[in-house]
């Protein structure tokens, strides 16, 4: 499984205020970041999975929503998990 509980321990415990903050927005735009590469590189190797391809989509709305949400909240994280993530060129 590409997602375990360790691997969601870490990213929460980097992007999070702790190990169990699950719910910040901040940990979790770094968990749908995280699973949006992994989806990205398993449609490169299977380009007629569409299914997949619909849940991709439904991240990335997901991610926009709550990186809105943050923007509008405090300017200052927002930009901060931007630089961090690399999300932005």
């Amino acid at each position: 499984m590409y997602l375990d509980a360790a691997k969601k321990q870490e990213i929460f415990g980097k992007y999070g205020k702790s190990n169990s903050d699950t719910g910040s927005a901040e940990s979790q735009i770094a968990l749908f970041s995280y699973r949006i590469a992994h989806l990205t590189e398993h449609l490169k190797l299977n380009r007629k999975d569409y299914s997949t391809e619909r849940a991709l989509t439904m991240l990335v709305g997901k991610r926009r929503a709550l990186l809105n949400y943050l923007k509008d909240r405090d300017i200052a994280r927002y930009r901060a998990i931007i630089k961090e993530l690399g999300l932005r060129k």
